[in-house]
């Protein structure tokens, strides 16, 4: 085992980590519920920027299931997120050598 190559690797991995976090933070994401009729738009980091809603779901009478609609497209759109972050780093993971039995994170 090279302790120095292994150092060089998880010093590359950081760098990589660091910039595919500001990429995915950079990036948006749509969430969607009752049949597209809400839906959610956050960034990478989480924060809603926006909210579209069909007309038709705007009834005072209605406000608990808009209210539910809401927060389902949220959760949908930070599920997408989520994920694609994931993915982002097993790919970058997946180039790292790591002696049998270490696993991340560190």
């Amino acid at each position: 085992m090279n302790i120095q190559k292994m150092m060089k690797q998880a010093q590359a991995m950081q760098e990589k980590l660091q910039q595919q976090q500001a990429e995915m933070q950079a990036k948006e994401y749509e969430g969607a519920s009752g049949g597209g009729m809400a839906k959610v738009t956050i960034n990478g980091k989480g924060q809603m920027l926006k909210l579209q809603l069909d007309a038709s779901l705007i009834d005072v009478d209605e406000k608990e299931m808009l209210e539910d609609l809401i927060v389902a497209a949220f959760n949908d759109a930070k599920n997408k997120a989520d994920e694609a972050m994931g993915d982002a780093m097993s790919d970058i993971a997946g180039g790292l050598q790591l002696p049998p039995g270490m696993k991340l994170p560190f």
